[in-house]
């Protein structure tokens, strides 16, 4: 009888919490629950200090994704779980320790199952290289981010080079007609050849390095096989902490000379002037020529005040707004920044539409408080022209707001990235939605075509000659 008693007590002191369990909320769709430890969301305020990347932080990262990317309801989740299997396999094989067990497990399309298959697999395989478990899950989980599409992005292991000072720039001293950008996300749009374009400082400054030097091979790999590039490019843009030194051959066309070099990535000293957002000039006493490396924060405002100066006391007959190069900021910042700048040409009008995976989609229009310049325009671009660039630019040619020269534009843009907050302290971003045109045209992985085709050669390169900027004179003087 004492026994009874004490038990009926105890399921009446449990039962307000058993109630509160069976009417709780149910998580987001494509999440576990609270309990599992594995629901993201947004940071607040700076993340703590890294930790160690974990199975548990790679599992709340997949459900994150299946919950919060634009395409995360439709998406066939075993091509994330797949790609990060065989990320492990190969960085198992790439340490000399790969494993009889190392097979792939077997996945029937059921999210939840199909997880605790690869789970169960991992931690087989990690539980016997316990050297390599770190190394293992970043590579697994940088595959499962990469698998999405070039817009979601995974930031971990962020180190800043020793005793950086502003204005210093960290890899070989060189940049080439394909970019950074480009080498690392868009290496397909690549056109041969591959040749430098500027040298702001460093190893390849001190080797004597010129523009229109062609590169002909990257440490002993090829550049191009036949119109397409290969992976190699890459090595010309190394982040800190990369130290390898990169082998690289030669040839200067305009003596016939081959030669090669081996330069070691560092610091250097760029040049304080070329390193400004918005930099502007007066172009022969009647045209505005404005550069823009980036769509930040105040920078529409300020190239409109740039243009303002440079109209005082004389009449304007154009503007040439050189966005080559500008990558935009990578947020919704910048598509905002894009917008009103472009609102200096064209009022009460659609700049763009962002839309969900079932193409349900919002307008974004002109902010028609800016006031119209009323100057025609020519907006000179290339391949490094992403992101809120490519708003900008798609913009200018749908709505006739301007003329665009130079090269196809990157075709790198989606709607805004979302920052979420992994356990480990590492920031996730998924994108909300998809970017079409004012028309409502794709520019992902497309970009938008100039009106005028002007591509620079490596023989303009190592004359100093911009037949962009000389064609965008010609049509604003016509």
């Amino acid at each position: 009888m004492t026994a009874f008693t004490t038990g009926a007590r105890i399921a009446l002191l449990l039962m307000p919490l058993l109630l509160t369990a069976c009417t709780a909320p149910a998580p987001p769709r494509g999440e576990p629950s609270t309990a599992a430890g594995t629901v993201c969301a947004p940071p607040r305020g700076t993340p703590g200090k890294e930790t160690a990347t974990t199975i548990d932080v790679i599992e709340q990262a997949y459900f994150c994704i299946l919950g919060h990317y634009h395409g995360g309801a439709t998406l066939d989740a075993r091509s994330l779980l797949t790609a990060g299997f065989a990320a492990l396999t190969q960085e198992l094989d790439r340490n000399g320790r790969d494993l009889p067990e190392a097979a792939a497990p077997t996945l029937n399309g059921d999210r939840k199952a199909d997880w605790a298959a690869f789970e169960t697999a991992y931690r087989k395989i990690t539980d016997q290289v316990p050297g390599l478990r770190d190394d293992l899950a970043v590579a697994t989980l940088e595959a499962i981010v990469t698998a999405l599409d070039r817009h979601a992005s995974w930031s971990h292991g962020a180190e800043q080079p020793p005793d950086h000072h502003d204005g210093d720039g960290y890899g070989l001293g060189l940049e080439a007609n394909v970019s950074a950008s480009q080498a690392e996300s868009n290496l397909d749009a690549a056109v041969p050849p591959l040749f430098v374009t500027s040298v702001p400082g460093g190893a390849a400054r001190a080797a004597g390095l010129r523009p229109g030097d062609v590169i002909e091979s990257i440490n002993g790999s090829a550049p191009f096989i036949g119109p397409k590039a290969t992976p190699a490019i890459a090595a010309l843009y190394p982040r800190y902490p990369q130290v390898r030194p990169v082998r690289v051959r030669l040839l200067r066309q305009s003596t016939g000379r081959r030669w090669s070099v081996t330069l070691q990535p560092g610091l250097y000293q760029q040049d304080l002037a070329a390193l400004r957002v918005v930099r502007a000039e007066l172009l022969g006493d009647d045209l505005a020529y404005v550069r823009v490396t980036g769509f930040l924060p105040d920078s529409a405002d300020r190239v409109l005040r740039a243009i303002t100066r440079l109209r005082q006391n004389r009449t304007l007959s154009g503007v040439v707004l050189d966005l080559r190069g500008n990558g935009g900021d990578g947020s919704g910042r910048g598509i905002t920044e894009a917008t009103r700048l472009l609102s200096a040409f064209a009022h009460d009008r659609i700049t763009a539409y962002h839309c969900t995976a079932g193409d349900t989609c919002t307008s974004l229009r002109t902010d028609d408080t800016v006031a119209l310049l009323g100057l025609p325009l020519v907006v000179l671009t290339d391949r490094g022209c992403a992101s809120a660039c490519e708003h900008f630019t798609s913009a200018v040619k749908d709505l006739r707001a301007g003329l665009l020269v130079g090269t196809r534009t990157a075709g790198v843009i989606s709607g805004p990235a979302q920052p979420y907050l992994l356990a480990d302290n590492t920031v996730l971003r998924l994108p909300a939605g998809h970017h079409l045109g004012p028309d409502r045209e794709v520019i992902d992985r497309i970009g938008v075509p100039p009106d005028h085709h002007v591509p620079l050669t490596p023989a303009d390169a190592a004359a100093g000659h911009d037949p962009a900027l000389a064609k965008a004179l010609t049509l604003l003087h016509e």
